[in-house]
């Protein structure tokens, strides 16, 4: 994408595509139902608490970018839809897909096709590369295949309206040497030992305090 989204933008972009996949009998969206779609504690990664101006903020700048507008239903109160039927031409299919990614970050096919089911029932795990394949082969391309990390059988996937993401691989454990095992357990037991003679100490001290005080009895 030319256009680089901050975390609310994203946020609130990623929630206004799922609403109307998920339940379009309440979309488009009022600005307390959208902002209690940021902060919904399931379904999103990281958890938010985005505040109404914040809220606000975000959609203008969605506005400006042309990827959300208020929706001419709107009634007594000003409603919000996004427009990306419009400026990208995404199917349901994709546009489940994208709402996921943006609304929990990156993620393997088999998560994406479970989660955005509630959205859009994929027939299969091929249906799901299909999607994801159509997005990825965008000019310029909307999604990305992120590299396998270590420990992992299954390639995830992440969109690009943020930028390309940082992949930080994940540390690999191994098991410890026995050798290490061996330092490991004499350095517990020193411990210990350091902690029972501090023990011993202060018992020590608190009895010359005890009989310090039974002599000042008799002085």
């Amino acid at each position: 994408m030319e256009m680089i989204l901050n975390d609310g933008e994203v946020r609130v972009l990623g929630c206004l595509i799922e609403k109307e996949l998920a339940t379009p009998e309440y979309y488009p969206l009022s600005l307390n139902s959208l902002v209690n779609a940021c902060n919904q504690k399931s379904n999103r990664d990281p958890l938010m608490a985005l505040e109404e101006t914040d809220v606000i903020r975000a959609l203008d700048s969605l506005r400006i970018k042309q990827l959300a507008l208020v929706s001419a239903e709107g009634g007594r109160v000003p409603k919000y839809r996004h427009a990306l039927m419009e400026k990208l031409r995404l199917d349901p299919a994709e546009l489940a897909l994208l709402a996921e990614l943006l609304l929990r970050g990156p993620q393997t096919m088999g998560e994406l096709r479970a989660r955005a089911e509630r959205m859009h029932r994929f027939a299969d795990l091929a249906a799901v590369e299909e999607a994801l394949q159509e997005l990825m082969d965008r000019s310029p391309p909307i999604i990305t295949r992120l590299q396998r990390q270590p420990g992992h059988k299954e390639q995830r996937y992440a969109h690009l309206l943020s930028g390309v993401p940082e992949t930080v691989e994940e540390e690999r454990v191994f098991p410890p040497e026995a050798a290490r095992l061996k330092v490991m357990a004499e350095n517990e037991r020193i411990f210990n030992l350091e902690m029972d003679v501090a023990a011993l100490r202060a018992e020590v001290a608190e009895l010359r305090r005890t009989v310090e005080d039974f002599k000042l009895q008799f002085e």
